[in-house]
Parts: structure tokens; sequence; C-alpha cells
């Protein structure tokens, strides 16, 4: 006879869920990190391809490529990033926006940083999957040499397909990531253990001597073949930005239990390959397999690809969402791919902007060999944005004195100028693309927000403070305007001022309703918000009601399912006697003032894409009405 504890339920609920998020963390987390080894080693061997290479300087590549992991992903992301997070979401507009409420003194700094964290993933987020994918397909060149001139075609064939699924979800698919990609990381793993017999000196690459000797007796090659070697963490940014998704401890156990051992054993397999059979420098990925292996290595390294580039197109969705809410993009339309995982969502301008620059990649490009020289600056210098932030972070929300924060990540900050600068010397063979990417990411983001504020300070020349105008309305009693009966709500983003909408009404329609409730929206410096600090109500007369509702960065903006909540907590309305005042302005460029021209014109076409306000707010379709008014700007 067995019994069971009252606690055993429990804990073997918390088990199974601890394992789904273990087991989803590998297949997402992961992904992007885990197809580094299809194209590594090989590019860090090219500048060494002519000339031969010798046994010292395949150990040393190794140390690298081992040790640039071990430092920065498990130093720096894993042990340290994961925990400097806000309210459980990491990322870099999440670590911002944390940043921006604490400390104000350097707003327009951390701003600037931002976007430019910011832009930088979005262009890892085209490049990822064309380099990926093209070098996982061209595992068919090793198969027949007849299937060379079908890489580009297939590439692009997957590419399509993948973005056309997005906007059904990922939750079906996602189900697969999972155990797919334990299965990539054990054939990695194993192929590469298998191979460390070949020559068992590979091991001397444990020693990070070998690391710094070969960068001392390597001189400017040295440098180039870093950019290379810094391919061995592309994806390490997505691991902090996907933690709101898995949590801490999932994404760390892991990397230790599996990716980071899979990952160490299959580089120090290739470099014993490469030290026995020097001819397989060509490809030693895929030549570590037996011939009959082969075809399904390159199916599962597609398929491994195909998951990489889903996560980054999943988290480029993310961090544009992040982007609306915190004010630097428009708002554009997000649609939710699942009922109860709201970090599954799709983001139709988004998806089409990644395809179309995913495309051009590819055919500009046209193997994985040249995209590869285009790689590296957007991941390093997100990663240098990320530690200055961390900087701060230690500082302001830790409470570390500079000096010791300094101490602490000073030697991970040269360590990434240096891996920024040996990626910067790639500019001229295809590294500008990242940097041009990024640039216009960037005057996108830098424009909207200086627009929008140029935008309310010259609306605000012409408002009126609210007290002011309700004590006017109230004094005429002759000629006050006609009231009917029912709820008026006037969406504002400033409360204290008589919104332009409610001002219009007035002046055109000559009448007032029985209640008018002055509604504001705002974005609060976290992620989620509990329902009991949803809304503030504030009465100011009978007939006025000011209305704050905030919502956290990563949530849906759902105005009606708000209001439902302040029924429940009093505030009396019927939806159906309600009617929602909405002001459209339309934008009309000024060369004389503000911005200049082109950014005039940049700002009313970022606009001019926004989803409509009833939509983004979720409001009753029905009880919308929208008043029209020109703006100069």
């Amino acid at each position: 006879m067995t019994t069971s504890t009252p606690h055993s339920a429990p804990q073997t609920t918390d088990m199974r869920k601890f394992l789904v998020l273990l087991l989803g963390s590998i297949g997402v987390v992961y992904g992007d990190i885990g197809t580094s080894p299809l194209y590594a080693f090989r590019e860090a061997l090219r500048p060494f391809s002519h000339d031969g290479v010798s046994h010292e300087e395949v150990v040393g590549l190794i140390s690298l490529m081992v040790w640039t992991l071990t430092i920065i992903v498990t130093f720096k992301y894993v042990l340290f990033l994961l925990r400097a997070d806000n309210d459980g979401e990491g990322g870099t507009l999440s670590l911002l926006a944390l940043l921006m409420k604490k400390a104000s003194r350097y707003n327009k700094v951390l701003f600037f940083a931002g976007i430019i964290g910011a832009a930088l993933f979005i262009g890892d987020a085209m490049i990822t999957p064309a380099l990926s994918v093209l070098s996982a397909v061209e595992g068919l060149k090793l198969v027949t040499p007849a299937l060379s001139d079908y890489v580009l075609p297939i590439s692009v064939a997957i590419m399509v397909a993948l973005f056309m699924v997005q906007s059904r979800g990922t939750a079906a698919v996602s189900n697969f990531f999972g155990p797919i990609t334990v299965l990539w990381f054990l054939v990695m793993g194993i192929g590469g253990a298998v191979h460390i017999a070949d020559d068992y000196t590979i091991l001397h690459a444990l020693n990070p001597l070998h690391a710094i000797g070969f960068l001392g007796h390597a001189g400017f090659v040295g440098l180039i073949v870093l950019g290379a070697v810094f391919l061995t963490v592309t994806g390490a940014e997505a691991l902090y930005a996907d933690l709101g998704h898995f949590g801490r401890r999932p994404i760390q156990v892991a990397w230790f239990i599996l990716v980071f051992p899979a990952l160490a054993l299959n580089y120090l397999g290739q470099g014993a390959l490469v030290l026995d059979q020097p001819e397989k420098i060509e490809n030693p990925f895929y030549l570590m397999f037996p011939e009959w292996a082969l075809l399904p290595v390159v199916i599962l390294a597609t398929l491994a690809t195909i998951i990489a580039s889903q996560a980054v197109i999943t988290g480029a969705f993310s961090l544009a969402r992040q982007a609306i809410h915190l004010g630097f993009l428009p708002r554009l339309e997000v649609c939710f791919t699942s009922e109860t995982n709201t970090g599954q969502i799709y983001v139709p301008a988004v998806n089409t902007l990644l395809l179309v620059g995913v495309l051009i990649l590819i055919f500009t490009f046209g193997s994985s060999e040249s995209l590869a020289t285009a790689y590296g600056i957007s991941v390093t210098g997100a990663m240098v944005v990320t530690t200055l932030l961390a900087f701060q972070f230690l500082r302001v929300v830790w409470g570390w004195r500079p000096v010791t924060a300094a101490i602490c990540l000073l030697p991970l900050f040269l360590l990434e100028c240096i891996f920024l600068a040996a990626n910067l010397l790639k500019i001229h063979d295809g590294g500008y693309v990242p940097v041009l990417i990024a640039a216009a990411i960037m005057i996108m983001m830098w424009t909207w927000r200086k627009g929008t504020m140029l935008l309310r300070e010259k609306t605000a020349r012409h408002e009126i403070p609210l007290e002011a105008f309700i004590a006017s309305i109230e004094r005429k009693s002759d000629h006050a305007p006609v009231q009917v009966p029912g709820t008026a709500v006037f969406l504002t983003s400033v409360p204290d001022k008589t919104p332009a909408v409610l001002l219009h009404n007035l002046k055109h329609n000559h009448v007032l309703h029985q209640h008018n409730v002055i509604l504001t929206i705002k974005t609060a410096g976290v992620p989620y918000l509990p329902d009991d600090q949803r809304f503030t109500l504030t009465k100011i007369s009978e007939r006025f009601t000011k209305l704050e509702l905030k919502f956290g960065f990563m949530e849906t903006q759902n105005v009606s399912r708000a209001l439902g909540q302040c029924r429940k907590a009093g505030f009396k309305f019927e939806i159906m006697s309600t009617s929602f005042y909405l002001g459209r302005r339309k934008l009309v460029g000024d060369a004389k003032s503000g911005m200049p021209q082109w950014q005039d014109r940049l700002f009313i076409a970022l606009a001019g894409a926004a989803i409509d306000p009833s939509d983004y707010f979720h409001l009753p379709a029905n009880r919308v009405v929208e008043i029209g008014e020109q703006v100069v700007i």
C-alpha cells in the first residue's frame, strides 16, 4: 500500500510545467545559437584555406570559440542578464523602459541607446533567417552536386512559406520545436564527441591560454578571424529577449545540461576532424557525418534553421509591440494567435518588412559564405548596447557604486568592442548591409518620437485647461449647449486639458452629453499590471469624470474590457448609450518649422501606416464617432 503526501500533486504539476518550459526554451530560445556550428568554424578557417592551417591555429580557433561561448553567453547572459529583468521581462527595450522610469536624467542617452539596440536586433532578424537557411540547404551540394542549382530556389521557397504561416500562429508548430531541437543538439553533440578521438590534442583548446596565444601570433589576420568567431554567439540577444516567455530557471538549466555541452563537443569534434583530415576544411560540419547520414542531417539542419528563424521572427514581433507601446513606433496592427499565450503575436507590417528584407539578402548575396561577411555587426553592436544598459541597471536598480559596476563590466565591454572592431573590418564586403538596415530603422523611430513631440507641442498651444472649461460651461446657464442623454467618452493624451474633439463637438453640434468621461490611456514601465491597478476614476463635477487606464507594455490595450472592469468597481454606464469620440488629424508638412521636409514626409507616412485607434484600443465599432482636424507640422 502506498500513500501520498498532500504536496505530491502540486509538486508533480510544478515539475511537469517546468519540463514543458525547459523543452520549449530549448526549441525557441536556443534555436538560433544552435545553428551556428553550421558555418562559424568554416568561416573562421576561411583566411587559412589557401595556405593551410597549422595545428596551433586550429586549437587556438576552437579555444576562442569555446571561451567566447563561456564568457559572453554563460557569464553575461545566462548567469547575469537573466537576473536583470523588468518584472520578469527581458530584452533591450524592456530594460530601457525600466531605466527610463528610474533614471530621468539620462533619458535622451538611454533613448538613443535603446533604439540603436532595437534597430540592430531587427537587422539581425533579417540576416539570421537568410544565413541559417542558406547554410543548411547548401548541404545538398554534398549529397549530390546536381542539386547545387536548386539551393537558392529551395531557400526562397522555405522563407516564403515560413513568413506566410505567421498569420496562422505558431502554437501548433511550436509543439514540435522542442523535440526537434533536442534531437538536433544530441546529433551535434554525438557527432562532435565521436570525432574528438581523431586527435585528442584538440582538448588543449579548453585551456584559454591557447586562445590568447592564437591572437598574439595571428596579428591582423586574427582580428579578421574574430569576426567569424563571433558567429558562435548569434542568438544570445534573443535568449535575453525571450526571458518573459519561459522564465530564468528553465533557460539556465537548458543551457548547462544540453545546449552548452552539445555546442562545445561539436566545435571540438570539428577541430579534431580538420587536424586529422585537413582536406575537409571546406565544410567540416557536414563532413563529420558518414555518407549514409548526410541527407538526414541536412534535413534535420534545415528544420533546425527554420526553427531558429521562427525564434528571431517572433522576437521581432515582440520587440515591435514593445516599441509601439513605448512610443517609438506608430500603432501597428497586432494580432494574437493564441488564446492562452499572450507572447504569440503576429504583426503584419513587421512580417512583410522582414520577408522583403530576407528575400533581398538571399538574392543579393546568393550564398551563406557571402552573407556571413555581412553578419556580426548587428549582433556585436546590440551586445555592446546591452552591456551599457546593464551598467545603468547595476547602478540604478541594484544600487551598485559606479566604480564597482565598471570593474565588473569593463572587461566584458572591452571584449565586445574588440569583436565589434573585428566585424567592422567587413564593412566593404557586405558589412554595410546591417548598418544600413539599422540606420533606416533608427531614423524611423527617431522621426516618430520627434514628430509626436512636435505635434504635442503644437496642439498644446490651443488647449484649454479642463477645469476652466468645465467652470465656464457650468456658468453659461442661458447659452448652455443642449444636453442629450447618454455617456460620451473623449480620448486624450493630456488629462488636464480639454480634448480637442470635445471642443469640436460643441462647436459644430452644440450638444453636451449627460455624462462626459475624459479618458487617458497610459503605458506603464512594467510588462503587466494587476487589475486593481488598471484604472483611476476622478469625479470633477456632476457631468464630468476623468478616467485613466493603465496597461503594461506587453499587454493588449483593450479599452472595452477595461471599462467592463470599471463597471464591476462601481463606474455606472451602459455601453449601448455610450459614444466614443476620437479626433482624426490630417497632417500637413511645413518646411519652415519643426523638422526638415524629408522628415515631415516620413512622419506623415508613418502616421498614415498606423492602425485606426478604434481598432487598436478595441473600441465598440458601432459606438465610435470621429471628428477630423488639420494640423500643420
